[in-house]
């Protein structure tokens, strides 16, 4: 009986060692989950925070973006309103010109007329040639 007692001994020392080792491991794993939950949490809070420190600068980034947008189409409007003014100062000049100076207004539309026409005439010559 000494033998078998013996390797019961054995037997049970190696389960003992069996079940310490699975223990061990299970604690392990179970220290491995609680450290990767950890750090998942610190990460989503590191996330939050940088949404709410970046949401401002966005927004101030948009207003100031709606700000030249409006700045460049006002420009454009008022361009186009004093390119119309200048046009019409141009155009009422004119008529003056003519009203006050019909002989003088009528050789130069003449001169003018006769500039193009010969321009005209020396450029389809030489397309022709």
């Amino acid at each position: 009986m000494n033998t078998e007692s013996t390797t019961n001994k054995i037997a049970g020392g190696a389960r003992n060692l069996a079940d310490d080792v699975l223990q061990s491991a299970e604690d392990a794993v179970k220290s491995t989950r609680s450290m990767a939950n950890e750090s998942l949490d610190k990460a989503e809070a590191r996330v939050q925070n940088l949404r709410r420190e970046a949401s401002p600068a966005i927004d101030e980034l948009a207003a100031r973006a709606q700000d030249l947008a409006t700045r460049g189409i006002d420009f454009c409007a008022d361009t186009g309103a004093r390119a119309r003014r200048q046009m019409q100062m141009a155009a009422d000049a004119t008529t003056r010109y003519v009203v006050q100076q019909p002989g003088k207004s009528m050789a130069i539309a003449a001169a003018t007329g006769a500039a193009l026409a010969a321009a005209c005439l020396l450029l389809s010559r030489r397309r022709n040639a």
